[in-house]
């Protein structure tokens, strides 16, 4: 007795706009870290509360690409600038 199993369609998945979306994350990435070293001037630290929210955005559009690399620069870099604020006293 044989039993056919069949498998779903790949033909939904582009792997253009996987490769896309973990370009669009490293850029994002990218941003978050020049506005984070901005944010790491004294008296700029109040900057970490609008850094971290992009980082997030940047970690989730990572999350929906076949590739790790932007998510973990994103969830590198939420870390460094929440450490960052908790250090300043922006999160207790």
């Amino acid at each position: 007795m044989s039993f056919h199993v069949s498998r779903p369609c790949n033909t939904l998945k582009v792997p253009h706009v996987d490769l896309m979306l973990n370009i669009v994350s490293v850029l994002i990435g990218l941003v978050t870290l020049v506005l984070g070293l901005v944010a790491f001037m004294p008296l700029l630290g109040w900057l970490n509360w609008f850094v971290i929210p992009i980082g997030i955005v940047g970690a989730a559009v990572g999350a929906l690409s076949s590739s790790n690399g932007g998510r973990n620069l994103n969830i590198v870099l939420i870390i460094i600038f929440a450490l960052r604020l908790m250090l300043g006293g922006g999160i207790i």
